[in-house]
């Protein structure tokens, strides 16, 4: 990790969150992450809430919208939970990147998992960091439906 590191935000943000994706869903990132890499997101089923990375997860939607962000994600994004979870997963890159990490998310749709991702982001401020070693993942349940994409990462360097 490079630059500032992100600032905890309140129980109220979690709580927004966690009403907001519900348990059913906060639980398929974790047991999704488990089905299609075989090793657990985060050891002793530790919350996601407070995980020492980004963790993210979009729906299914035409133009995919975050339904999940942790306390890391929404202070790396400068961003808050009521925001996060009207943004389109799109807005996450600049312009200039969205088409590359549209054909990125492509073949994880394809593969259920690619490690190693690398890419340009920026925040709702504005200030551009570069993520390193990402893991992007199907968010698949038992039956094999997919539920939308998550992505986890503990690696960036700011651009700005």
């Amino acid at each position: 990790m490079d630059g500032p590191a992100p600032t905890p935000t309140d129980d109220s943000e979690r709580a927004s969150i966690e009403a907001h994706a519900g348990a059913d869903r906060i639980a398929l990132i974790a047991s999704s992450f488990h089905r299609v890499t075989g090793r657990p997101l985060l050891a002793g089923g530790a919350p996601l809430w407070s995980a020492p990375m980004v963790i993210l997860a979009h729906g299914t939607q035409d133009d995919p919208i975050f339904f999940y962000a942790n306390r890391m994600a929404l202070a790396l994004f400068e961003t808050c939970a009521r925001d996060v979870v009207r943004m389109p997963s799109r807005y996450s890159a600049e312009a200039m990147e969205r088409a590359e990490r549209a054909r990125f998310l492509d073949a994880v749709g394809a593969r259920n998992f690619m490690a190693d991702y690398a890419g340009v982001r920026i925040s709702q401020r504005g200030a551009r960091f570069r993520i390193e070693q990402a893991v992007v993942w199907n968010l698949l349940d038992g039956d094999g439906a997919i539920h939308g994409q998550a992505a986890c990462f503990d690696r960036w360097t700011a651009l700005d």
